[in-house]
């Protein structure tokens, strides 16, 4: 879908470009271009300079320190970040974090935590998901019990997403024994530094370590790191999950997988016949590509409602659930267009001098991991199965 940009958009457009290709550091893009996995120094590197520009917190208005970009601003820069080959902005400080502090925090809590948050000097971690507990969210057991002037937080949490890099962690815990679950649920700010905190990876089938499990030993927390009220913590993380559910739409870098597949299908050949006039695997390409146009229409709207102060609601879980899918597909797509080649296990080697040992072609190379990384995005953020549920139950009245 192309958007008729006025003469301000365009410019918008100009200022990005020039910025992100005399800034973006050609190591990194280059990884981004493999679909190699970045480590932490890759993203800090990059959103670093981000921050110094005032757009790694690009989602946030004026006044808590963010440029105030339109919706369609917003759109433009991610897509031609995807398009430039730069890493995606980790989400758990600008995007989670920071909207929940500057919403529902106090005005010290504004002050210690935001600015780390803008100019990307400290990376955070989100604690939700407990092993019992993961998309049925209300039952989460770890505790956090009053201590004087301290909260002493007990349990586990699992699938932490980069937990290994945190400096700290936003999350839920049980303060209380409520009739209804949610009641009990208070939101805390952890610093990962402190005592009786520890940090066991888990290796994804990809064999990339992404996910950690986090287990909390009486760690304590001061309780001028409680966000709002104690209690309430099951509002505060709604409105942060909406929001998450939105990003998982990722139309720029969706947009940019796409279009590799296609690259990838123009080269292949099938009997001596570019995979992509193969009739079967071009309606199939067709078919996903209007499933994209249809999400990225749809993404836009919401993103309009946001914009004048609307919570995305139920509406977020429709984003959530195409876009996933949709990243999936592609990513399927891009595994079978590279054929045998993709057969083989070669994590790491795109990161060889002169692609040496590599098989095959180099878009090949990440093909696999990158479709095995993809089979979590139905997950994460809230099962699929469970977004069709508050669909039902909120929309359809089901």
């Amino acid at each position: 879908m192309e958007l008729e940009l006025n003469p301000e958009e365009q410019a918008f457009c100009e200022e990005v470009r020039s910025f992100i290709k005399e800034n973006l550091p050609e190591d990194i893009a280059l990884r981004v271009r493999r679909n190699e996995k970045l480590g932490k120094d890759d993203y800090m590197r990059w959103q670093q300079m981000l921050g110094q520009r005032g757009w790694h917190v690009c989602t946030w208005p004026k006044e808590v320190g963010g440029p105030g970009w339109s919706v369609v601003q917003r759109y433009l820069f991610e897509v031609i970040s995807a398009e430039m080959n730069c890493p995606i902005i980790q989400p758990f400080g600008p995007r989670m974090a920071g909207p929940v502090i500057f919403t529902f925090g106090t005005e010290e809590q504004k002050e210690r935590f935001l600015p780390g948050i803008r100019d990307s000097s400290i990376w955070w971690c989100q604690g939700y998901s407990e092993p019992q507990s993961g998309s049925d969210l209300a039952t989460l057991s770890t505790s956090a019990a009053v201590a004087g002037e301290d909260y002493l937080v007990n349990g586990q949490k699992i699938w932490t997403s980069y937990a290994h890099y945190a400096d700290w962690m936003f999350c839920l815990v049980r303060t209380a024994k409520e009739d209804k679950p949610q009641k009990g649920i208070s939101f805390l700010l952890i610093d990962m530094k402190s005592p009786g905190i520890t940090v066991s990876p888990i290796i994804g089938m990809d064999g990339n370590h992404s996910f950690n499990t986090v287990f909390f030993d009486n760690v304590k927390v001061p309780k001028k790191n409680l966000i709002g009220e104690e209690g309430k913590g099951w509002t505060y993380a709604k409105f942060l999950l909406e929001h998450e559910r939105v990003d998982n739409a990722a139309i720029g870098v969706t947009k940019q997988a796409l279009q590799h597949v296609r690259d990838i299908a123009a080269v292949e050949c099938v009997d001596g016949t570019p995979l992509i006039d193969d009739p079967l695997f071009h309606a199939r390409l067709t078919q996903v590509e209007a499933q994209l146009m249809s999400l990225e229409m749809t993404a836009l709207r919401v993103l309009s409602d946001v914009a004048t102060g609307a919570s995305p609601g139920s509406a977020s879980s429709l984003l959530k659930i195409r876009g996933t899918e949709v990243a999936q597909q592609i990513s399927l797509l891009g595994m079978e267009a590279s054929g045998q080649y993709a057969l083989a296990y070669q994590q790491g080697r795109a990161s060889l001098p002169e692609y040496q040992f590599m098989a095959g072609p180099e878009y090949a190379v990440t093909a696999t991991s990158n479709y095995l990384w993809k089979r979590c995005m139905s997950i994460y953020g809230g099962s699929n199965e469970i977004q069709r549920n508050i669909i039902a139950k909120r929309m359809l009245s089901l």
